[in-house]
């Protein structure tokens, strides 16, 4: 019954290709004014899709081709776009009260209330969150905070990371075309090398990349005369996204947490893409049971609108003196009023959109290893969050080239489907839909990719 449901919440019609060429001319003059007026500082810039209108887990360019998205906005549309609850809900906020200024509003309050109830063990009921528009500005607030409560200033971050743009959260992120020519970034920021069992640089023959990786960090923290001796925090994804889509074993964050109550530095977790149920669970830290003393969130937790922070410890948030973030249109009443709205969909038991996510990936993971395709070195993740790692040869592991990426990017983009790729050499491709997709247009959209393949 609820896959019914779900195909009603998507234009009927996709993936269909309706324009001669692509992209259509439509959408071609909107490409070339986008790039004389526009920057394309921004990360999809040069991609050429025109959005014109959406609806759930599909989206329609100005030629009326009609796509299957598989990237959910880089895992923003939890719920799909524009579902009907959300419009709902955002026209009846609309009508009463939208900008509140940094007052109080009974919406964001509301909505930090109903936060509390669904964080993990050790947030759970006793936590204060911090409202901010965008995840590099919750990671901002986490490094602020983290320096005011322990009195200390290194951060230790991993290879692989993403954290945000901005100056703290871009410090912690690693990738190449965020940094290079932005720097000097924030000092004292220590890397770690993440449990990428895939590509890790140490031999695993006796201990997992986990352990590795683990008691690598316990090192730095508790060890003298490894130059970390101030650290406030170890900030970490706990599945990586933009460095590869990578889950690691619970092993992971166990040892971190383990290694921080030692030394009294803090665990933050961004849970920016991987939260919100994208995991199979609400958050995805639940996997490892741990207890983290601040949690980042943002995309799925706002979806159609800009929704993130930064939760943590009460006993931590009373150090925080009274005024000394301002933050002008964080958690207006309307963003606030579409996050309770997401929440409530995600928590719904009729939907069941978490356990449906993990039974989703897991017949996805599996599909798509049954394409047998010598590009494809290995397929990981949790729930709704799969990484497709491609190769030119799975003995070496050499990267897929740029030359065959650009034509599998070319062959799905003509044929209806939106991916998304990442990684540390952009090799991986994302399948991270809606958490609402329906069966029938996912594994039509899976098909689209394995055809791509095929034509290398």
């Amino acid at each position: 019954m609820n896959e019914l449901l779900f195909e009603s919440l998507s234009f009927a019609d996709a993936p269909k290709m309706v324009s001669a060429t692509f992209p259509g001319p439509k959408a071609q003059e909107a490409l070339a004014l986008s790039a004389r007026t526009e920057s394309m500082a921004r990360g999809g810039g040069r991609m050429p899709v025109v959005m014109d209108r959406a609806f759930g887990v599909t989206i329609q360019d100005p030629d009326g081709n009609t796509f299957v998205d598989l990237s959910a906005g880089v895992g923003v549309s939890s719920v799909g776009r524009c579902h009907p609850k959300v419009v709902e809900a955002i026209r009846k906020q609309s009508e009463v009260l939208m900008h509140a200024m940094e007052v109080n509003s009974s919406k964001r309050t509301e909505l930090a209330a109903k936060i509390s109830e669904i964080m993990p063990e050790g947030l759970h009921g006793d936590c204060i969150t911090f409202f901010a528009q965008s995840g590099s500005d919750a990671l901002e607030a986490a490094v602020k905070f983290a320096k005011r409560v322990t009195g200390r200033h290194q951060i230790i971050a991993f290879h692989g990371g993403y954290h945000g743009v901005w100056n703290a959260s871009n410090a912690l992120t690693t990738g190449t075309a965020y940094r290079k020519g932005y720097g000097p970034f924030m000092g004292g920021v220590i890397h770690a090398p993440y449990p990428y069992a895939y590509r890790f640089p140490f031999d695993t023959t006796h201990k997992s990349a986990e352990q590795i990786a683990g008691e690598y960090v316990d090192y730095l923290l508790n060890t003298p005369y490894t130059a970390a001796d101030d650290v406030a925090a170890v900030i970490v994804e706990p599945v990586q996204g933009e460095g590869g889509y990578v889950p690691p074993s619970p092993e992971f964050l166990q040892l971190l947490r383990k290694a921080c109550d030692k030394s009294g530095a803090l665990l933050i977790v961004d849970e920016v893409q991987c939260g919100a149920g994208r995991t199979g669970k609400m958050w995805a830290v639940e996997h490892s049971g741990v207890k983290p003393d601040m949690l980042t969130f943002g995309k799925g937790m706002g979806g159609d609108v800009p929704m993130a922070g930064l939760v943590m410890r009460s006993d931590l948030a009373a150090k925080i003196p009274d005024g000394s973030v301002p933050n002008t249109f964080a958690a207006n009443s309307l963003s606030a009023a579409v996050s309770l709205t997401n929440i409530s969909l995600l928590q719904d038991p009729e939907l069941d959109l978490l356990n449906r996510a993990h039974q989703l990936g897991e017949e996805a993971k599996a599909y798509i290893r049954g394409l047998n395709s010598p590009y494809i070195g290995e397929v990981r993740g949790r729930g709704l969050m799969i990484g497709i790692e491609l190769v030119e040869d799975q003995a070496t592991k050499a990267p897929l080239t740029g030359e065959k990426l650009g034509k599998l990017m070319g062959h799905v983009l003509s044929h209806g489907v939106l991916m998304v790729p990442c990684g540390r050499y952009t090799n991986v491709m994302r399948v991270m839909p809606s958490l609402t997709i329906p069966r029938k247009l996912l594994f039509k959209a899976l098909d689209v990719f394995g055809e791509g393949l095929k034509s290398l």
